[in-house]
């Protein structure tokens, strides 16, 4: 399978990359203006970059525009990141690539989606939270609504939904042959993520404020303990069997604590437990719950992950141009997954990249010298 990847800002990428660990060659439109003065040393040390090549291209210049349309014309799958009307405007947008290749799969990812009210407006992962209502419920009962970072609506509700959009339309194109557009919104994805949360909402199970529910840090059987270096665990107690498990582990009986589930003692509880956990450091409770099933786990720092065991058992993080990066997700028995090598510099492979999509040596001479590619 051939991507066209024209250059964006990380949803897109990371789509991109989804795609390429799971075998299919990505070849990155970068633009002719990000060209390095000098090649760099080494690669560039970015898991949203990797596993592709990279070609440089004036969008600007008529003959750029034809390279791409050409790309196009050669391709499974296009992905663009820009706002609503950007690459209709350059000569690239769906109807100018489907006139070329009436096969292809048109990848947009957008903030609000290709249309409505918002639709041109600027925004990043925390806006899309808040409008779709998944931001409002996460962060302590004390304080204000927290991001948490920008995982969920960027990644989770945008380049992870536009990979199920692509994948979707290229099973549905086995059937009818005809490509079609794919509209990833980060807004609609964020709403979708909070599908669970909305749920218990609605049945009661969600029904009170900011940081006071079960899954919010509300509950004390699922939240964060500071240990006495400093340091956290994760606690995620929440089937009676592994509360049980848990209580063991502190010292603690049942009969010591009011009821699991009820709420109006939860403050006490979540106090208890904070008295107790601040009384060892985090290593020492992690060999405490180890080999249990109380649901406790060190809460690791980003350069710690790929140390932990479990990571090496499974291989869990894989070494690019010596840096860690995740390994490609999810596993497949029979053809795995695998990085095709470490994120390219823009314009790194101009001319051998084109040679390989079908384009003459002299031809791309031609297009170098009149700077329609670098």
């Amino acid at each position: 399978m051939r991507v066209v990847e024209l250059a964006s800002l990380a949803p897109g990428p990371f789509a991109a990359t989804m795609l390429s660990d799971l075998g299919a060659e990505v070849l990155r439109v970068d633009r002719v203006a990000h060209l390095p003065s000098t090649p760099p040393a080494s690669p560039p040390p970015d898991p949203l970059g990797r596993g592709r090549r990279s070609i440089a291209v004036d969008l600007k210049n008529p003959d750029g525009v034809d390279v791409v349309l050409r790309l196009a014309a050669r391709a499974d799958v296009l992905i663009e990141g820009f706002r609503p009307g950007v690459t209709e405007r350059l000569g690239i947008g769906p109807n100018d690539c489907f006139a070329a290749n009436p096969r292809l799969i048109y990848g947009r990812m957008t903030g609000y989606g290709q249309n409505g009210p918002l639709a041109q407006a600027a925004g990043h992962d925390i806006d899309y939270l808040a409008i779709a209502g998944a931001l409002d419920p996460i962060g302590p009962a004390d304080g204000p609504p927290a991001p948490p970072i920008n995982y969920v609506a960027d990644f989770g509700g945008g380049g992870m939904l536009l990979v199920v959009g692509i994948l979707a339309a290229l099973h549905e194109r086995s059937q009818s042959g005809r490509g079609q557009v794919v509209d990833a919104s980060m807004t609609e994805g964020a709403g979708l993520l909070a599908a669970f949360v909305r749920g218990l909402r609605s049945s009661g199970g969600w029904p009170g404020p900011r940081g006071t529910n079960i899954f919010d840090g509300g509950a004390p059987f699922y939240g964060t303990y500071a240990c006495s270096d400093g340091r956290f665990v994760a606690v995620g107690a929440v089937e009676p069997q592994f509360y049980a498990e848990l209580l063991r582990g502190l010292g603690l009986r049942a009969d010591d604590l009011p009821p699991q589930h009820d709420r109006d003692h939860w403050p006490a509880t979540k106090a208890r437990f904070a008295e107790i956990f601040a009384t060892k450091s985090r290593d020492d409770w992690a060999k405490t719950f180890r080999n249990t099933d109380a649901c406790v786990t060190p809460v690791l720092s980003l350069e710690e992950a790929p140390k932990h065991p479990h990571h090496k058992v499974r291989k869990s993080f894989v070494d690019i141009a010596g840096t860690p990066q995740p390994a490609p997700a999810p596993r497949l028995s029979r053809t795995p997954g695998a990085v095709q090598g470490p994120a390219p510099y823009p314009g790194q492979h101009t001319r051998e990249a084109l040679v390989d999509w079908g384009f003459p040596e002299e031809e791309i001479d031609g297009l170098i010298d009149i700077k329609a590619i670098g």
